[in-house]
């Protein structure tokens, strides 16, 4: 796969984030993988939320953390979709889909961890965060899980391949604006790829090719199409 393409919430730019409809039509749109973010509710369940809080994506409010399941599931995330849950969403995807779970809550890592043994995921799911501490602890559990550091202008330290290898990630993903040239030979040069987010229209894909990027997350449901009309 010359250059990959992962859909950010689904295809949040089409549908509500963080839901099976999102997911589903990423799947049905043809992207080469999904992306969602993890958060744990009162009675430790994954759910699968971007925020912290309900406010901005469902018609609840406050803190996920302080809402059990059985709660969180009456609430509207859109469209009169549900939050999902982290397995179930990968019970309603292809079981071949590739899965990137962003680990927004460092108290999910552990459940997480849980679920990739369970469910013998270590080669479908790859493990994200903008956290080191929970890469760390995943890293930790399952040497073999592929771990991916997130980044946005903390990517120009000089401490950031540094950081990328101590939590065992040889892919980084990077906002694309935070990006440049130097950047990506650093990481080359000590072996890990970069990926980046979010890119959403050919302007943004261009210039994740000039810069040699394996890949993306994209808002887009129609960015699959454009990569293979570009290459």
């Amino acid at each position: 796969m010359s250059f990959f393409t992962i859909g950010h919430r689904g295809v949040m730019a089409a549908e509500p984030e963080n839901t099976l409809r999102s997911f589903l039509r990423a799947e049905r749109e043809g992207l080469d993988g999904i992306e969602l973010d993890l958060h744990l509710s009162k009675d430790g369940e994954l759910v699968v939320m971007h925020d912290e809080t309900l406010d901005r994506t469902t018609d609840g409010s406050g803190p996920i953390a302080d809402q059990k399941l059985r709660k969180l599931k009456k609430l509207d995330a859109g469209l009169g979709e549900r939050i999902p849950t982290f397995e179930e969403v990968l019970d309603a995807v292809a079981p071949t889909l590739p899965v990137q779970a962003e680990i927004k809550d460092v108290a999910a890592a552990q459940s997480l961890a849980k679920v990739l043994t369970d469910r013998d995921l270590l080669d479908r799911v790859s493990v994200l965060s903008f956290h080191d501490v929970a890469l760390i602890e995943i890293h930790n559990l399952l040497p073999l899980a592929r771990t991916v550091l997130v980044a946005g202008p903390s990517a120009h330290r000089d401490t950031f391949v540094g950081r990328a290898q101590k939590v065992g990630s040889t892919l980084v993903s990077v906002e694309l604006r935070q990006l440049n040239r130097a950047i990506v030979e650093k990481c080359g040069d000590a072996g890990i790829d970069v990926m980046a987010w979010t890119v959403n229209d050919e302007r943004d894909l261009a210039l994740a090719r000039t810069l040699g990027l394996v890949g993306c997350v994209t808002d887009q449901p129609g960015m699959k199409r454009l990569v293979e009309a570009t290459a």
